[in-house]
Formats: C-alpha cells, structure tokens, sequence
C-alpha cells in the first residue's frame, strides 16, 4: 500500500471517529461528550492527513500507521444506551485506601463498562509477561482494578458488567484470562509469537488463571469452585462479516477461551479463514438492560407531580410565577405522568412517614380541590412506611442540600433496595459527592397549581 493510500485511509478513519464522536456528543445527551470530542481531535490532526496533498513530505513513520487513533475508537457510538465517557468513579482498594478509576464508555443504563485498549497485542502481552517499565500496569491488573470498583458500584442493585475491548488484537492467553475473571473480550485474539502454542495448552509465561492448577485450596465451605465456562476460539464468522462466538457466562458475564478442533458434530465452523495471526473474533456481548427493581420509593416531588394539575391537563396556563409557566411549558412538551405511570406498573410502591407527612401538609395548604382528593387516592394505594435511613445515608453531612428529612426518604429507600423516583436532583449530587451514589428514577417537577388557575392566563 502506497503512503497516499495509507494516509487517505488514516483521513477516512479519523473522519469517521469525529462523526461518531459528534453524534455522542450533540445536545450534551451524554456525560463526558464533550471531553470525547476534544480528544479525538488531536487524533485527527496528529494522522499527517493535512501533508497529504503535498505528497505526504514530512509525515512521520508514526503518522503514517493505519490504526494510530483506535485508542479513542472505544468512546464511538457503537455501544446503545451510552450514559456517560471518560467518567471517574471512585472506590476503595483492598488495603483500605482511596482510588479513583476512569472508564472510556459506560453503557447499558450504567450496567456495562468499558475499557477501550489501543495498544498493539505484542505490547499488551509483553507487559503481562513481565518486559514492561517500572510501575506499567498489565491489563490483567487493570481488569483487577475494573472488577473490584464495579463491585463497590451498583445499577438498580446490580453491579456493572466489565468489557475490555481490543482495537489492535489481544493475545489468546490473555483473553483465556480475562475470561476466568469475568471479562468480557471484544476483538481479534491474535498470535503473538511462537510461544503461543504452549500457552493455548495453559503452560504459558505470566500470571497464572485464577482458580487452575494443582494443588489449588477448595473455599472455604469445603467446595471447589466450579469450572470457568469455554468456548471454542475456532468458530468463526463469514468472511467479512464480524460474529460473536458462541459464549459462556464467567462470574462477571465474561467469557473464557481454550483450543478448539473447529468442528461441531462433524462440520466446520470455519466457513473462511480470517485474517492471517488472527485466531478468532469476539464481537461484544449482547445488551445488557437495566432489570427492573420491583420496589420503588416516591419521595415529595415525585408525590406532588403525581396530583398536580399540571399533570391532569391544566398546563394551558400562563401563570404569574414564572416558575410555574415554564413548568406548564414542559409539561406541555413533555408530559411527566405518563412517564411516571410507566416506571411505577407492575411495580411495589412505598412512602416513608417524612415524605407522606409533609406531602399532606403541602397538599392541605397549596392543593386545589382536585389535586386533594388525587393525593388521598394516590396514598391509598402506597404501602406506608416508618422511616429506616440505611447507615450509610445516616452518615452524610448535613447541609442546605443534605437536610435531615431527605436523608430519611431517600435512606428508607436504600434500606428497602428500591429505586427512589425523585425530582430533587439537588439532593442526588450533593449525596454523590460525600461518595454516596442513590439508585433513584429522575423526572422533571411539578408543583401544585389547581389554587392558582383563577388568576392565570388561558392559553
């Protein structure tokens, strides 16, 4: 391949990950946008593709490698229900201490994380065997550290599932490890060197895969842990088109791979041989939606939106607080209680006594007829709690924006393992900051405005 070619192909890349990166970041629908898009930036001008024309003079040998930006591949949009890139989550490692973690993609609703590896095989299995520099983590390390914040972290009461995506190939060895883990691999699993065959037997140099091997202590109830699920490197997709391999479920959804013969009741799977070096290819796994926790806690906003008359059709209003017209206005574009009814069916709904108190005074002295007799309706059909703020709630500071009644709803809610629906975003970030990270459901508020009608403009 000529250097024009090969730059042309690196312009096209680049293009491609700027669009990608753009879309994700439109509208600042996606926490950490727009630090993905001042990253792929760099990437796009470091590629020697503005020498081009110039017949490429001056462009390094560097610059002229075809994959030089897959490191930022990874933050693409090719994952669905992407919440969040680059973010930093917080956890405590095994001595106790305070560590800080960022993840490239997390997606899924929060239930997957994503670590976008950009360094070439040869490199990545260098490092794990030991020829890396002083204080250069391996991925295997890495994938330790993913793991055990992902453990400290929960979605709806679940813990995120760790994927680790190789955009330059990743040894088979590595891969096999990652598996026993929980890991899930995304990418080519490659050969590296000639060492690779005894390594496929499990002889191979570096860290040893948890939980093989002689001599091993059963647990502590006197059972063996079982075996790591397999699956075959050797079944293999159509020529050109990418296919998940068939997989196991590890003790994080990952996957383990051993050597395969390639055949399934007496036929190929290798329909056509993949690239030269490459043994397999493992798309990633399926989606993994948030499940649906059964029990949800209302705090007072969610209360009042539920009975406001905002929300039963008395948006037309142009209201002399300017806060209530804008909120007629949303309501108008984007009606709340539909929203609400869908999160809540099928669903144990719960208050706590701090929540249910208060609402029936704000409904005795702001609600409107209508909006009264919905708030009694509503709270016959809760099942009413005594407040029981979890330990971990009780331990937060106090502030304007931690008060003492909010501790209490949304730590009976984190007592009771339910998602706590709430328009007190206030709250939630401020909780999050003192490190306290609540499973809620956010919507936008709505106040009670039936008493207030008279003196409102029709619109």
């Amino acid at each position: 391949m000529s250097l024009q070619e090969v730059l042309q192909q690196r312009i096209s890349s680049a293009q491609s990950l700027l669009q990608q990166a753009q879309d994700l970041c439109g509208g600042g629908r996606v926490e950490g946008g727009e630090s993905c898009w001042g990253g792929c930036g760099p990437s796009c001008a470091s590629c020697g593709g503005c020498r081009v024309k110039g017949g490429g003079e001056g462009v390094s040998p560097a610059q002229q490698q075809p994959d030089a930006p897959d490191g930022h591949r990874g933050v693409s949009a090719e994952r669905g229900g992407v919440v969040a890139l680059l973010h930093v989550f917080r956890y405590t490692d095994s001595e106790g201490d305070p560590r800080s973690l960022q993840v490239d993609v997390v997606s899924d609703g929060g239930l997957t994380w994503v670590k976008a590896v950009g360094r070439k095989a040869e490199a990545l299995h260098s490092i794990w065997q030991g020829g890396g520099q002083y204080g250069e983590k391996s991925i295997i390390s890495q994938a330790r550290d993913f793991l055990s914040a992902s453990q400290q972290q929960e979605v709806q009461y679940k813990h995120p599932h760790v994927v680790f995506a190789f955009y330059n190939g990743v040894s088979h060895a590595m891969a096999q490890q990652l598996g026993v883990m929980g890991v899930s691999v995304r990418g080519d699993i490659v050969a590296v060197n000639a060492m690779m065959g005894e390594e496929i037997e499990g002889e191979g140099v570096g860290e040893e895969p948890e939980g093989e091997g002689e001599g091993e202590e059963p647990d502590e109830d006197g059972e063996e842990e079982p075996p790591s699920p397999i699956v075959a490197v050797n079944a293999m997709m159509e020529e050109g088109e990418e296919q998940p391999v068939e997989e196991g479920e590890g003790p994080n959804g990952g996957r383990s791979l051993v050597k395969g013969r390639g055949r399934v009741k007496g036929r190929s799977l290798m329909r056509t041989p993949p690239p030269p070096g490459v043994l397999a290819r493992l798309s990633f796994p399926a989606q993994r939606l948030p499940l649906s926790c059964l029990r949800v806690n209302l705090d007072i906003t969610t209360l009042i939106s539920c009975v406001s008359s905002l929300s039963h059709g008395g948006c037309f209003f142009s209201f002399r607080e300017g806060v209530l017209t804008e909120q007629a206005a949303q309501e108008r574009l984007s009606p709340v209680l539909p929203q609400l009814r869908a999160f809540m069916e099928g669903k144990q709904l719960f208050a706590c006594s701090a929540a249910v108190t208060d609402f029936r005074l704000i409904l005795e002295t702001l609600g409107g007829p209508g909006e009264k007799q919905r708030g009694e309706q509503l709270l016959r059909s809760l099942t009413l709690m005594e407040d029981q703020p979890s330990q971990r709630s009780l331990n937060l500071t106090l502030s304007h924006k931690v008060t003492q009644r909010s501790v209490s709803i949304f730590g009976t809610g984190d007592s009771l393992r339910a998602v706590t629906m709430t328009a007190n975003g206030r709250f939630v970030r401020a909780a999050a900051n003192q490190g306290v990270r609540y499973n809620v459901f956010m919507h936008q508020p709505r106040a009670l405005t039936e008493g207030k009608e008279w003196r409102a403009t029709p619109i």
